[in-house]
């Protein structure tokens, strides 16, 4: 397997429903369209805020397989397969490889997370590496797992050939330069996972960033990575801080419904929610509009 760098923002993309709860595979395809007019690094699909606990295997299916027919060339397409049982995620991971997937999020399993300690996550992550036909990242999301990674399993793993990579969604600094420090990072993409922690990993030599608030506002998403590189700090840095609140209502308060009617209200497909998850109560969708508009993003 070939290690390959990631740099810049990647949307872990929504996925709109309809009326009957169906996935909507043609508004899929309008938010590439759209997606595409940005210089992304990729695309993730079927990751959390794809709402990818609730969809079959069908549907994740053919969702990477429209992801890759319409990416933008040269974009890089990554694929969450993480299931709880080691061989089921080899299995699906290896079905989006074949439907050309570049890697495979493998999300950390957590239903016995009393036992998932390093030696079984080690030995997880291992085995499914060793059996995949494309290279694959971890994928730490304490919010919803209640599983944190240790840096201990992290350096361990990072030496696997075959795995490239970690999203590290904790928002955690701290954690992120004691990730940073177990790691090569000549070999080993280390991405933030929020991007209320997006300007403070650039400080620290962060280079790429898989996060909810690149599917409703990628421009800015990328504008505080470039003006970050540039020198210009304090542009960066104010970018950052006025989307700060964008960010906190499209993840924290509002969920994936508020991300959705984000997306709707600045000319993406958000579409609906897929049950047993609720749509926004109007005083909620207000209280969306007001922050997207005090954010100057609309």
């Amino acid at each position: 397997m070939s290690y390959f760098k990631i740099k810049g923002v990647i949307p872990p993309m929504i996925t709109p429903f309809n009326e009957e709860g169906k996935v909507d595979y043609d508004k899929h395809i309008k938010n590439m369209e759209r997606w595409n007019e940005y210089d992304l690094a990729g695309y993730l699909v079927l990751g959390s805020n794809s709402e990818t606990a609730y969809l079959n295997e069908e549907e994740k299916l053919k969702l990477v397989e429209l992801t890759v027919k319409h990416k933008k060339e040269g974009k890089i397409v990554l694929a969450g397969t993480g299931l709880e049982s080691t061989q089921a995620t080899i299995d699906l991971t290896n079905k989006v490889a074949d439907f050309g997937a570049d890697a495979a999020l493998i999300l950390t399993p957590s239903y016995y997370s009393g036992k998932m300690n390093d030696e079984a996550l080690i030995n997880y992550f291992t085995e499914v590496a060793d059996n995949v036909k494309i290279p694959v990242m971890i994928y730490n999301v304490t919010k919803f797992t209640h599983i944190n990674i240790s840096p201990y399993a992290v350096g361990v793993l990072s030496k696997h050939p075959n795995i490239i990579g970690m999203k590290d969604s904790s928002g955690s600094i701290p954690q992120l330069v004691d990730f940073k420090r177990v790691i090569e990072e000549s070999k080993f993409n280390l991405l933030v996972g929020t991007a209320s922690a997006w300007y403070p990993a650039l400080t620290i030599g962060i280079k790429g960033s898989i996060m909810a608030l690149a599917n409703c506002s990628p421009k800015e998403c990328i504008e505080v990575q470039e003006y970050f590189e540039e020198g210009n700090w304090e542009k960066s840095r104010e970018i950052y801080e006025r989307m700060f609140p964008v960010n906190k209502a499209v993840t924290a308060t509002f969920g994936i419904a508020g991300l959705k009617y984000a997306c709707d209200l600045l000319g993406f497909e958000g579409g609906l929610v897929r049950k047993p998850l609720l749509p926004l109560k109007e005083d909620e969708k207000a209280k969306v509009k007001e922050i997207l508009v005090n954010a100057q993003v609309l």
